[in-house]
């Protein structure tokens, strides 16, 4: 047997029930009575998240693998007595961790935000008289006051009710307020259904009534789902998980390649131990992208950047790199795919059907028939409908302080107060003219509402509601202005439009009145809802968001499925997500009881196909989440209510939405939109995507440089020390923290490629470090430099008379072959840096100089090289000396020549890729 929440048993108990076992009434508490189950059941406040204290965070920053490889790295080198070296390392270090803590620190500014849903003062009664009391202070037993517009701060079982209603959709995602009265009622497929109770998070938007709370804190439903979001950790990032994997990889590379020169240069060249090993040291230092952390960092943080033009919000650098990743989006409806905002888009009558333009709670737009636009003088149904909507109606109407009207209320009956203004209808001059003398309010019974109207020499009674409950208490139907009877043909002829607006998502209210004499005195409920004339229906709908039509076929074209995850009918999610794209016209739709009788196995097998789930509750969504992980999806999960917010962090990356988004789902997501736009999430996809290819493009441009650097030490080994060292360990170091710091930095600027969103997503196993990047960076890019480097060693011998058995070890002619060797592999590299730009597209496509930055970086590397050549300070601690104006011609001619090679092989490669032919398979370097 289910086992009922403290909420659920109250709300099956009658009022003196609940009063007695809270040991209260209905003038409330004593003050001291209070205080005392103050101190027993504590604040009503939202516990915070437990986050690291900000010293573990700061450290954090300094201890990833690569960091202490780094760190370890300088350390020998100051033990070796190679002091500059050592700095240099750990500077990078220092510099990187520094960095990447402020960006965390300024993402994550924000205090929690939990406590800022619930209300700061409530109407209690305390010592037999209404006080108004800090939220905080509310206990169990207390009895406050409800009014439209009011927050909910607590549980609490209705004591009195009038025509209340309250916006539930943080908690349940339902757009529709739910109606509130102090009968029980209940549907058990629904969880928070039950309609005598009011929930902590809530806010009443029509009506008003009394109640007695019953849980406070992180007891009541909102805690509840608080306390779901606080047990949910956060597992490591796909990007952190496969930059620690590069560090092995490149770790192991580095120290076995150190190895052996460090045993070479022992038993081969016979070094002392000592000099062999700064040596090896200088291998390991080549064979380590020292600027990887840096670079990533700053990629992430100008992803960041970019996102935030684009109205998204991260709060995580990794989450950038992991949007990129995801292979479903699971979405909510309310508030994230539609504009949480019900708008009038149709009227029918027997006769005629009337479409209604605009969106939202703007009067734009018009009523509009088949046969062209309308004259309101000469169509009085349609007068008579859209008087009834304006005088039939709870919203109220107000101006704000700049004179604007406004119009206040439920978000039915502010659509139909709009819809009336765009038939061009002056809403508080026909209030004047027909003051309202009498009303019926809606309740969930009748579902319906009646109000009694004073006209000049009559009254009106103007019903709306369900057609349900509506149409059998009309006997008559208005058509052209003329009243008949209405049949049974008429009725049969009602109905099924009705259920065809349904089958489209779409909500009728049926609509009708009567004309009686001015009478003296209140008619009753049944005289006044019985023998109607019916006028037609008003139907409405949560309208899409435009943009996300477009947003989807994105989607798709990515490879990204969406899956819509919503508390709202399993009608109108069916209907909403086959309108804007999301599922064919016939998908699969799961209810949240559905759900619950499912197995894991039956879940993953429904989750393969095109399915929707409607009415969940927050375990659900949770659930659906967490299944689609272990089928190895990368899920994004957007949302915008407290519902939303433990899927949201068990999500891989969770959004939020920023306007109508509720604090607890903020606080828990990694990326807010603060448009409220799903369109912005496919700017976020492609951003993450571009993200990580720009990681890559990284890794290739310094790894290529790895096989100059090598070359020389190799040629020095294996000729058992007859070939002199063509770059020094200071040299070496000039290259990989100096010349390729900067242009290595602009490529983490790099714009997306333009076919990336028309590629599915990254699969997990695929990885940073792959064997055609590899084969790219020393097998092609890195071949090339090695051997135009170990040319300009050669040549600069050859230039002062010295053969390949007699070149100098030292002086001049040495420092000239080493600087021409160190300045070779920097030309080098700005061909490499403008080739690693794009995968297989022409750089000439995306424009030769469109990343500014990359080409500041070249010119800074030119300039510094320069410096290190001839400046007398520089060319003594980097083994260089002044070259002239015949090198220089060689260098700069250096770049053009394997930037059209480079450019060449691309060119064969999209034409082999473009004619299946396999030879693809020879140069495919994806």
């Amino acid at each position: 047997m289910k086992t009922l929440t403290i909420s659920q048993q109250a709300a099956k108990e009658d009022v003196e029930t609940v009063l007695e076992k809270f040991n209260s009434s209905k003038a409330g508490l004593t003050n001291l009575e209070a205080q005392k189950r103050l101190k027993q059941n504590g604040p009503n406040t939202i516990q915070k998240i437990k986050r690291k204290p900000e010293w573990q965070v700061f450290l954090g920053n300094f201890v990833s693998l690569m960091a202490i490889l780094l760190w370890i790295s300088g350390l020998i080198a100051l033990l070796t007595n190679t002091i500059e070296l050592g700095i240099a390392i750990w500077c990078v270090n220092l510099i990187n961790g520094l960095f990447s803590y402020y960006q965390q620190h300024e993402a994550q500014k924000a205090t929690d935000s939990m406590l800022k849903m619930l209300p700061s003062y409530t109407s209690v009664y305390r010592d037999q008289r209404l006080q108004r009391l800090e939220t905080t202070q509310l206990v169990p037993g207390d009895v406050f006051m409800i009014n439209a517009g009011d927050a909910i701060p607590a549980d609490a079982r209705l004591i009195n009710s009038s025509s209340l209603q309250v916006d539930e959709s943080a908690l349940t995602g339902e757009s529709i307020p739910a109606n509130k009265t102090v009968i029980y009622q209940s549907d058990e497929s629904d969880t928070l259904s039950e309609t005598d109770l009011v929930y902590a998070g809530t806010a009443a938007v029509n009506g008003s009534g009394m109640a007695i709370i019953i849980a406070t804190g992180m007891q009541t439903e909102f805690g509840r789902i608080a306390q779901l979001t606080h047990q949910e950790t956060k597992a490591i990032s796909p990007l952190q998980q496969e930059l620690d994997r590069l560090t092995k990889q490149l770790s192991i590379i580095a120290f076995t390649i150190g190895l052996i020169f460090f045993a070479a240069s022992i038993f081969w060249v016979h070094y002392p131990p000592a000099q062999a090993f700064i040596f090896a040291l200088g291998m390991i230092v080549a064979f380590i992208p020292e600027g990887l952390l840096p670079t990533v960092t700053l990629s992430l943080a100008q992803g960041v950047r970019r996102m935030a033009q684009k109205h998204a919000l991260v709060k995580e650098l990794n989450s950038i790199e992991t949007l990129g990743e995801a292979s479903v989006i699971c979405s909510d409806k309310t508030g994230t795919l539609t504009q949480n905002q019900m708008t009038i888009n149709h009227f029918w009558t027997l006769k005629q059907e009337y479409d209604v333009s605009g969106l939202g709670y703007q009067p734009t737009g018009k009523i509009t028939m088949q046969q062209g636009s309308i004259n309101l003088q000469n169509d009085p149904d349609l007068q008579a409908i859209l008087r009834l909507l304006v005088l039939n109606n709870a919203a109220r109407i107000q101006s704000d302080e700049n004179g604007v009207t406004q119009i206040v209320g439920t978000p039915t009956e502010r659509a139909l107060m709009v819809a009336a203004q765009k038939g061009g209808l002056d809403l508080k001059q026909l209030q004047a003219a027909y003051p309202k003398i009498q009303e019926f309010p809606f309740d969930s019974n009748r579902k319906r509402m009646a109000t009694i109207q004073h006209a000049a020499t009559k009254q009106l009674v103007l019903v709306k509601g369900a057609l349900s409950t509506t149409l059998p208490l009309c006997t008559r139907q208005q058509q052209a202005g003329q009243i008949q009877s209405l049949t049974a043909t008429d009725c049969q002829k009602i109905k099924q439009a009705d259920a065809k607006y349904a089958a489209a998502g779409l909500r009728s209210l049926c609509l009708a009145y009567k004309e009686l004499p001015i009478m003296q005195g209140q008619l009753t409920q049944a005289a006044a809802e019985s023998d109607l004339i019916f006028l037609g229906l008003a139907v409405m709908l949560d309208p899409p968001r435009p943009e996300v039509y477009a947003a989807v076929r994105k989607c798709h074209a990515a490879a990204i499925k969406i899956i819509m995850v919503t508390g709202d009918s399993p009608l109108t999610a069916k209907a909403v997500a086959t309108k804007i794209g999301i599922t064919g016209v016939n998908p699969r739709v799961i209810t949240g009881t559905e759900l619950e009788k499912l197995s894991d196995e039956q879940l993953k097998s429904a989750l393969a196909n095109e399915v929707i789930f409607a009415r969940v509750a927050p375990e659900h969504k949770y659930r659906i989440v967490s299944t689609l992980q272990t089928c190895g999806e990368v899920v994004a999960s957007t949302g915008d209510g407290v519902n939303d917010a433990p899927a949201l962090k068990k999500a891989d990356i969770g959004i939020a939405m920023g306007q109508l988004g509720t604090d607890v789902a903020k606080d828990a997501a990694d990326m807010i939109l603060t448009d409220d736009n799903f369109a912005s999430i496919v700017a976020a996809i492609e951003e993450g995507r571009a993200v990580y290819s720009n990681i890559q493009k990284f890794l290739l441009y310094i790894l290529n440089s790895n096989v100059p650097e090598a070359i020389p030490s190799a040629l020095f080994l294996f000729s058992g020390g007859l070939i002199p060292l063509p770059l020094t360990v200071m040299q070496i170091l000039t290259v990989d923290l100096g010349t390729d710091m900067l242009p290595a930095l602009a490529l983490g600027s790099e714009k997306a490629e333009p076919n990336i969103m028309q590629q599915p997503p990254r699969s997990r196993q695929a990885h940073l470090l792959k064997k055609s990047l590899l084969w790219k960076a020393f097998g092609w890019y890195g071949l090339l430099a090695g051997l135009i480097s170990t040319l300009a060693y050669w040549y600069t011998n050859s230039t002062y008379g010295r053969s390949w058995h007699n070149l100098a070890a030292s002086g001049s002619i040495y420092l000239q072959a080493t600087t021409m060797t160190l300045a070779a592999i920097v030309f080098c590299q700005i061909a490499a840096v403008l080739n690693c730009r794009t995968e297989r597209v022409s750089v000439l496509k995306i424009g030769l100089f469109s990343n500014r930055q990359l080409w500041l970086g070249i010119v800074f590397e030119i300039c510094l090289l320069s410096l290190l050549i001839y400046v007398p300070l520089l060319q003594s601690a980097f083994n260089t000396t002044a070259i002239g104006l015949r090198e220089w011609i060689i260098l700069i001619a250096i770049p053009l020549p394997l930037f059209l090679l480079e450019e060449l092989r691309k060119l064969i490669l999209r034409h082999w890729q473009k004619s299946k032919q396999p030879a693809e398979k020879f140069l495919n370097v994806k």
